[in-house]
């Protein structure tokens, strides 16, 4: 029989979670920002666009993936150039 007072799963979760914290330096936050902003704005983006030309049909997934190939770099490389520019504008104009 389970004994609940022998076993804590609370406990058991909270120790094995990944603390992403202290896993990434704090001086890589903008480079983790740019990536991760860059790798959904392109997924996002591609996915539709790729359906709205094409629609969807058994080489949806092929076309995709190569579309993704192409416009994910693109996205990053954006985002690197384009992202400190805009902060800069942005801090500029806001309290």
């Amino acid at each position: 029989m389970f004994n609940r007072n022998r076993c804590c799963y609370g406990k058991l979760l909270r120790s094995s979670r990944l603390d992403l914290k202290k896993m990434i330096p704090k001086k890589y936050s903008n480079l983790v920002y740019i990536l991760l902003m860059g790798l959904g704005m392109s997924l996002l983006m591609t996915l539709i666009i790729t359906y709205v030309n094409t629609g969807f049909d058994v080489n949806y997934i092929r076309r995709f993936l190569k579309a993704w190939s192409v416009s994910l770099p693109i996205a990053i490389g954006t985002v690197l150039v384009v992202g400190p520019l805009v902060k800069k504008f942005v801090d500029k104009y806001t309290n």
